[in-house]
C-alpha cells in the first residue's frame, strides 16, 4: 500500500511540474516601434530583424514606427532582435514611453536622410509625402 501511494506521489509530482514548464512558441506574433522615417530605413529595419535566427518575418511601417516579426522564440528572443535593431543605428521604443537608444557610432553610420533624430531631415520627409496641387 505505501509503494502504491508513493508511486501516485510521484506521478502527481511529475504532472505538477511538467505544467509549470512555459512552452516556447515557434510562430510567436511580437511588435516593437522601432525609429526611421523613411523606406531606406524600412529596408535596413526589416533586414537586421530577419537576419536574427529564428525570424520568419519582419515587416516596419514609416508611418507608424511599428516592426511586426514571426519569430521562434524556441531559437531567439526580442533581446537579441533589438541587439541587431540597435546595431544599424535605429532606437527603440519601449511600451513605458522610454527609449533604447543606438550608438552614435551606429546611429551616425546611418544615410544622411535617415537622420531620424533631425527635425528639419523629418519635416523634410513629411513635406515630399504631402501631395502637390498642380498649378494652371
Amino acid at each position: 500500500m505505501k509503494k502504491i501511494f508513493i508511486t501516485l506521489i510521484v506521478i502527481l509530482v511529475g504532472f505538477t511540474v511538467q505544467a509549470q514548464e512555459v512552452k516556447k512558441d515557434k510562430n510567436a506574433k511580437v511588435t516593437m516601434k522601432v525609429d526611421g522615417i523613411c523606406g531606406m530605413c524600412k529596408k535596413r529595419i526589416e533586414t537586421a530583424a530577419l537576419k536574427t535566427k529564428g525570424v520568419k518575418f519582419a515587416l516596419w511601417s514609416p508611418t507608424t514606427h511599428q516592426l511586426n516579426l514571426i519569430m521562434d522564440e524556441r531559437k531567439t528572443d526580442i533581446k537579441a532582435i533589438q541587439d541587431n535593431v540597435l546595431e544599424i543605428g535605429h532606437d527603440i521604443l519601449l511600451e513605458d514611453d522610454k527609449k533604447i537608444i543606438a550608438k552614435d557610432d551606429a546611429y551616425n553610420s546611418v544615410h544622411p536622410c535617415c537622420k531620424y533624430r533631425d527635425e528639419v531631415i523629418i519635416k523634410n520627409h513629411e513635406g515630399e509625402l504631402k501631395k502637390v496641387k498642380k498649378q494652371e
